[in-house]
């Protein structure tokens, strides 16, 4: 009896582990800096958590969308999944301990580093640094918004800037909040247009050179 309850554990384990979804995990740490830790899983299918503490019980989650997940995806397959280093070597100023890891059902690579010059790597990077730059937007808009009205407009024009240089990521879910911020006459006029504008710019079908971007 037991040995048919073990063998029907490990199928349920083998069955869990061939169905899971590939997965890829980011985390930084940095001492001294704010936050000091991010962590960000995307899934295959373009879910996104993010959270800045190991233990987060109120992580956001977004959505990527096709073509940033398939490329977040290729990239890892030209780093083989992270089963090779992708440390430089060179004796730089310490840039906070990133990890990359990979995750298939039972298949796992971890790699860790605080500065590579692989090309590939840094695209990697680049875009896990753009999701950390725009939920941090949003951590900080969604504060002021309750908080600190008369510091809206700044955080609003921090905002603007990502959004300007194309660092914005899942910028629809910016959209509740800058509504509600352009349509309550208790933040100040200059805010509610700002909030106004960005929105507009978010609805607006992005342009061939917009869609091009990285």
């Amino acid at each position: 009896m037991r040995a048919a309850a073990a063998a029907l554990l490990l199928s349920c384990s083998l069955s869990i582990a061939l169905c899971a979804a590939p997965r890829l995990f980011y985390s930084k740490y940095f001492k001294g800096s704010v936050p000091e830790y991010v962590a960000i899983t995307v899934e295959q299918g373009g879910e996104v958590t993010y959270q800045e503490a190991k233990e987060d019980d109120n992580p956001i989650k977004i959505q990527l969308d096709h073509a940033s997940t398939q490329g977040m995806f290729d990239l890892t397959a030209k780093l083989d999944r992270f089963q090779r280093p992708l440390e430089s070597g060179l004796k730089i100023a310490n840039l906070g301990l990133k990890t990359f890891r990979f995750e298939d059902g039972a298949e796992r690579h971890e790699i860790q580093f605080n500065y590579s010059q692989d090309v590939n790597a840094q695209a990697l990077l680049d875009q896990f640094e753009r999701i950390t730059e725009t939920e941090q937007h949003f951590a900080n808009l969604d504060r002021t918004a309750h908080f600190e009205k008369l510091g809206v407009n700044d955080v609003l024009l921090q905002m603007q800037v990502s959004w300007d240089r194309n660092r914005l990521v899942d910028p629809e879910q910016f959209l509740p909040l800058l509504d509600r911020i352009a349509n309550n006459e208790s933040y100040l006029h200059i805010s509610r247009e700002r909030a106004a504008a960005i929105a507009d710019a978010i609805r607006k079908p992005p342009t061939s050179s917009q869609e091009k971007a990285p």
